[in-house]
């Protein structure tokens, strides 16, 4: 069983989180499934503090906090937010230049098997130095300012996502779903991914 580790916080986007939680949460758990004798995953949220409120007022009480989870064997930063009325950084632009959450990413991503980010999750990883001479996408609102900050990275905005083999990025919002899949792919094999595609009803892209 691996640890899927998915952080939150205030602003972030709902599908960021939720898409992925939601494939690597059914994968293997379908019915008349043989594959796996126990689930392949076990999958959490963590965060600085609760309650976290994200976009639209959704209210969710995370699984841990950031000193007080299992080991994660996958990482998962998603983003959201941009900026309020009065310019203020909000969201994953605001915790890009977070410590604690900088720290917590640093601290874990070296003995995880795959560090994967959602739409501007990007910026949090890049601000913590995981994506320096490596290639991501992000959403599309967000590619200047990863160009601006992080001029080492090579962006590909096309891309649905890109795999830099122990990094993963991922477009804007529902890419985060069709990343994951890829993810149970690239574990898995093809057939799983479809499978667990099937069971969600999703009509998956199968091509970065």
């Amino acid at each position: 069983m691996r640890y899927v580790a998915i952080l939150l916080f205030n602003e972030i986007e709902v599908l960021d989180f939720a898409g992925p939680f939601e494939v690597f949460g059914v994968t293997g758990r379908q019915s008349g499934q043989t594959r796996f004798s126990t689930p392949p995953f076990q999958v959490f949220t963590v965060a600085e503090r609760g309650p976290v409120y994200a976009r639209n007022g959704l209210s969710i009480n995370p699984t841990y906090l950031l000193n007080d989870h299992p080991k994660p064997d996958i990482l998962i930063v998603p983003g959201g937010g941009s900026y309020l009325a009065d310019g203020t950084p909000a969201g994953s632009r605001r915790e890009m230049d977070n410590p604690a959450i900088l720290n917590w990413v640093r601290r874990h991503a070296p003995t995880a098997e795959l560090v994967l980010s959602v739409c501007t999750g990007s910026l949090i990883l890049g601000r913590a130095g995981l994506l320096n001479g490596l290639s991501a996408t992000t959403h599309k609102g967000a590619v200047q300012s990863m160009r601006d900050l992080f001029p080492d990275v090579t962006m590909h905005p096309q891309e649905r996502w890109v795999d830099n083999g122990k990094v993963i990025t991922s477009a804007g919002i529902s890419a985060g779903i069709d990343m994951s899949l890829y993810v149970i792919g690239k574990l898995f094999g093809a057939d799983e991914a479809r499978e667990t595609a099937s069971y969600m009803q999703y009509d998956h892209w199968v091509a970065g």
